[in-house]
């Protein structure tokens, strides 16, 4: 009996006093339903609201929201003893009387679409692995899930409207398709962390809204809103959480190449992004842990492994106790780069981690992205350079360039101090390419500024580049300070102009591979044609020809010979299989930090 009272005594204040013990977070309380209330033990029909309100039908819905601006996470509140309860020391416990997660997620499935960049690839792998431990099965057929999640993206205005879209179709699934047993929907990411509220109140269509640091709490969300009436929510951001400690489980287990994590968060307030307000700030895995699962990888038949983060080459690990010299360890900042925040020091820095990641398994690529160009200090170009299995591309994110428009952007650097960069990892790393992110029509930007834009694509000759027209997103420095004053025709006319320049000097550059050796790390077939590719290591995608006397693994790396380029591909021959050490044999290896 005892049990069972404190039970119900817990489900009360779970239901009802979701305020107790957290001064600084916003929670709005979620009503119970009948059954579940009497399941517990509690009187449903002893409620807070008015007998009129009642009465009238005019009670506004309440949903539990879990939200903060610096304050603690979900769990440290669930640990909180009860009034007058002794205080139990350790960690919080994975199931609560009154949130049966394993029991209720036994057997269930969920389905899950995943939308926009590669960290919400990751964030989607690591969900599974939450989900999976707590009983849940993932299956690959919409119609028949008990969960749907969406994980989404918020850079752009354009990635939010396909997913009210999609849950417009989702609304039809759970009201018409299956109405005796709707699916719970619950939406994940940078829109569920900027909508939060909004997306409750979508029509009773979202159950469960869920930020991108709170993917721990997902089993418990889902069984309080199996005992609420209406939705629940957490989107608390964390100064803390990485999921270090949980092993993702792979979108598609037969892929040959993975995104790794090893960072969350940004600092670096560029007036125009939305990154540091959905993901907050900016907080490094320990060394170990990311070499530790690398070399996992390594050992399942990983052959790529891309380093992964907001602002990859801002790597920072705190974990070591005793105080850390960055001398020489890439602590310094690109030449003639600022940034608008204090940079904190001690840690040991991303040129590190990626020496030693190298080191894991000489046939096995390395990648990394997404960087920002103030963090290219030379111990990280000699890395690049000395060792065979680092990619030759380096992403480097333009957005403009116009000096006037980059301190509007709050980049942090000038048009030429990019261009001198440029310059500088060319003359310490002679074959590499880069590839980089461009906005046309941000607020203010004059034809001239435009120009300048095009101008510098022209002197630089991007290999990849990914081009947007600005979209002005709420909260940003941009939103409170600027104008989105760029005609949409404008916007449209000027960003077919960069894709043109684009395409222009990339089919150039490309064409200096034709008729040349290169390597190619095989992946198999195209789904649409079923035709044979692979990457090399400067980004491009290449499509092979295969001789039938040449039988080929995806994971091979594979000598060709270039036939063709586009602005976007190339085409070869393959040869012969081979390995990073054979292809790269002779070659000088001059060591990390020389």
């Amino acid at each position: 009996m005892a049990h069972h009272n404190r039970s119900a005594l817990l489900a009360s204040r779970a239901a009802s006093r979701y305020c107790y013990g957290l001064s600084s977070c916003t929670v709005r309380r979620a009503t119970m339903s009948t059954s579940a209330s009497s399941a517990l033990g509690i009187d449903s029909s002893n409620t807070n609201s008015s007998t009129s309100d009642s009465a009238q039908g005019t009670r506004p819905r309440k949903h539990l929201v879990f939200t903060n601006r610096s304050g603690p996470s979900l769990q440290h509140f669930l640990a909180q003893p009860l009034p007058g309860s002794a205080q139990v020391s350790g960690a919080v416990p994975e199931d609560l009387p009154y949130l049966s997660v394993s029991d209720w997620g036994q057997g269930r499935t969920y389905y899950v679409e995943v939308y926009g960049c590669q960290m919400n690839v990751s964030d989607t792998e690591i969900l599974m692995s939450v989900l999976n431990k707590a009983g849940y099965q993932r299956t690959m057929e919409l119609e028949g899930a008990d969960v749907v999640f969406l994980m989404t993206c918020a850079i752009r205005e354009k990635a939010e409207d396909k997913i009210w879209n999609r849950l417009t179709h989702l609304k039809t699934l759970k009201t018409k398709s299956r109405p005796g047993r709707p699916p719970m929907v619950g939406v994940l990411g940078c829109m569920a962390e900027r909508l939060k509220e909004k997306l409750l109140e979508s029509d009773k269509l979202v159950d469960v809204v869920c930020g991108p640091d709170g993917y721990r709490s997902l089993p418990r969300l889902l069984s309080l809103r199996a005992l609420s009436a209406d939705g629940v929510a957490n989107v608390m951001l964390s100064a803390d959480e990485t999921y270090a400690d949980i092993t993702p489980v792979r979108l598609d287990a037969n892929k040959i190449s993975v995104h790794l994590s090893i960072m969350r968060g940004c600092n670096n307030m560029c007036s125009f992004c939305i990154v540091p307000f959905t993901r907050g700030t900016e907080r490094s895995r320990n060394i170990d842990s990311i070499v530790d699962e690398v070399r996992q990888l390594s050992q399942q038949g990983i052959r790529e492994v891309t380093l992964l983060g907001q602002n990859v080459n801002s790597y920072r690990d705190t974990s070591q106790s005793e105080a850390f010299d960055t001398a020489g360890y890439g602590s310094d900042l690109s030449r003639g780069f600022n940034t608008i925040y204090k940079r904190k020091e001690g840690g040991r820095r991303f040129a590190e981690l990626l020496h030693r990641v190298a080191q894991v398994d000489p046939e096995m690529r390395i990648r990394f992205t997404s960087p920002h160009p103030k963090d290219f200090p030379d111990e990280l170009l000699y890395v690049i350079r000395d060792n065979a299995n680092v990619c030759r591309n380096i992403h480097l994110p333009l957005q403009s360039g116009s000096t006037s428009c980059l301190e509007r952007m709050r980049r942090g650097y000038s048009r030429e101090a990019y261009l001198d960069l440029v310059k500088h990892i060319r003359s310490v790393i002679p074959d590499v390419t880069f590839s980089t992110d461009i906005i046309a029509g941000f607020c203010g930007e004059t034809e001239a500024e435009h120009q300048d834009t095009v101008s510098v694509m022209q002197q630089v000759g991007f290999d990849l580049a990914f081009m947007f027209a600005y979209s002005m997103r709420e909260k940003t420095h941009a939103h409170r300070k600027y104008q989105d004053d760029v005609p949409a025709d404008v916007k449209s006319r000027r960003l077919q102009e960069i894709i043109a320049t684009f395409h222009e000097s990339a089919k150039a550059r490309n064409q200096r591979f034709v008729g040349s050796q290169g390597l190619v790390l095989y992946e198999g077939l195209t789904k649409r044609h079923s035709r044979p590719f692979g990457s090399d290591d400067y980004g491009h995608k290449v499509f092979l020809d295969l001789p039938p006397t040449l039988s080929v693994q995806p994971g091979q790396y594979v000598r060709v010979h270039v036939d063709s380029a586009s602005s976007t591909s190339l085409s070869a021959t393959a040869e012969s299989t081979t390995t990073l050490a054979e292809y790269y044999a002779g070659q000088p290896q001059i060591g990390f930090g020389a």
